[in-house]
């Protein structure tokens, strides 16, 4: 297993096609099926590689697998965290102990970025994924926000990471 910063050669596609089938198998049954149904081959290729947010992959095999983005807050109310935006894996790799890796080469990085307070977003009820960034001692926030995917308001919670609820 290899985790490395993305680099110029590697297929954008590739690593779109990873949110792509990560997002269908994940959010079934959460997000709206025509919508995940309608989601373009390609779609999130060139947001990996916007200015400021910085993007890993896992590989595996000699196979791209998982990919995961992070970068400083995007969001004014918590500009002194560090933000992971997204860990994403094909399906047939999830629930096998990759995620783990991923995400604490995120916590690390950002750590070496001088980041001491983390937050991630997920989904209120993309319970498998709660369940993973608790047992990796992210902590669920009080802080909550709507999201429209597909015609659907979703609510997202936020989680910290090593804040505990108390402190926000």
């Amino acid at each position: 297993m290899i985790i490395r910063y993305l680099q110029q050669e590697d297929d954008l596609l590739e690593i779109s096609n990873i949110y792509e089938c990560s997002w269908k198998y994940a959010y079934r049954d959460i997000i709206p099926q025509d919508y995940l149904n309608s989601i373009p081959k390609g779609r999130w290729a060139n947001t990996v590689t916007k200015t400021g947010l910085y993007t890993l992959v896992l590989i595996e095999n000699e196979m791209i697998i998982g990919t995961a983005s992070f970068c400083k807050s995007r969001w004014e109310k918590f500009s002194e965290y560090g933000e992971i935006v997204s860990i994403y894996f094909l399906p047939d790799y999830i629930g096998k102990g990759y995620g783990n890796h991923l995400l604490r080469k995120c916590i690390e990085v950002l750590n070496l970025l001088g980041f001491t307070k983390l937050l991630l977003w997920v989904l209120e009820d993309n319970w498998s994924a709660r369940r993973f960034y608790e047992k990796n001692g992210f902590w669920c926030s009080n802080e909550y926000m709507t999201d429209n995917i597909g015609g659907k308001d979703l609510r997202e919670i936020m989680y910290t990471f090593p804040v505990q609820n108390s402190d926000l």
